[in-house]
């Protein structure tokens, strides 16, 4: 009993403490608006086909409805240091105060080749943000050895505030590179990165014909995760983030709320969560 109480305890904390990734479509604002209060976080991916502007175009217009937004700042779609200094004021002027920086998959559009060089450069800056975001990936990357991507969220501890973690469907996966993160001294906080619930097809679909944002370039890279999606009842959210809770939970972990990649699936991902909320609440 005590077990399950904790268990409860720690899903319900993370459920609150819930963002949502989106893609920059047309038809973004409008779900948003119509199926999100202004109280939830949202992050808008960068999409190397749409280019950084639509990420900032929408990351803008949400924050003057009022919500909390954090656009991602993909390094390598960044030209340089004079293009940096450009976002930041536009963010500046827009009280955007938070952001995500991951070193994204475009080829390099010229100074930054990773995360790590913009992040140094945005702190000579010194700009006006409360939180900056790095990745973390619980499973392999698809080019960097895991070793290496430990090594960098090390690197970047005195540039960022906290870590996102990339998707994976393995709770335990989840809790030995957590453990093994606090163990090699990464002490930032961590939002756990799940995916919504969102209709396997429409998946498999946006990851391979578009591959829009860093979500669904990680999965396109990684089909061997769609069969588990596939699989009748091989994977849900709520029986993950069960499995996941007792590690979530562990002292030390640090793990502060998750991050949700919905895929546009907007009305779906907060239906799920909010009734999730209810069921462990009662």
């Amino acid at each position: 009993m005590r077990n399950k109480t904790a268990t409860t305890a720690t899903l319900v904390r993370l459920l609150e403490h819930a963002r949502y990734e989106v893609l920059p479509t047309a038809s973004t604002e409008a779900k948003i608006l119509e199926h999100l209060p202004p109280d939830r976080t949202i992050t808008v991916t960068a999409s190397p086909s749409k280019g950084l502007d639509a990420t900032f175009d929408l990351a803008e217009r949400l924050a003057g409805q009022g919500y909390d937004v954090v656009p991602h700042i993909a390094a390598r779609m960044v030209s340089g240091r004079t293009e940096l200094t450009e976002i930041v004021e536009r963010l500046e002027k827009a009280s955007i105060t938070k952001v995500f920086v991951p070193g994204g998959d475009a080829e390099p559009a010229g100074d930054y080749l990773d995360a790590l060089s913009l992040l140094r450069d945005l702190a000579e800056l010194d700009a006006s943000l409360a939180q900056v975001g790095i990745t973390g990936y619980p499973e392999s990357h698809p080019s960097i050895h895991d070793d290496l991507t430990v090594q960098s969220m090390w690197d970047k501890r005195h540039y960022a505030t906290h870590i996102v973690s990339n998707l994976t469907f393995d709770a335990t996966v989840v809790r030995d590179w957590l453990r093994r993160l606090r163990a090699r001294g990464v002490t930032m906080p961590l939002l756990l990165g799940i995916p919504g619930p969102v209709e396997r097809a429409k998946l498999l679909g946006m990851a391979t014909k578009i591959g829009v944002g860093e979500s669904t370039k990680f999965l396109a890279k990684n089909k061997g995760l769609f069969a588990r999606l596939a699989a009748p009842g091989g994977f849900t959210g709520e029986s993950f983030l069960e499995k996941c809770a007792p590690a979530l939970g562990e002292p030390g972990a640090l793990v502060e709320g998750l991050h949700v990649f919905t895929f546009n699936q907007i009305a779906e991902t907060e239906a799920w969560r909010t009734d999730l909320l209810t069921r462990l609440r009662h």
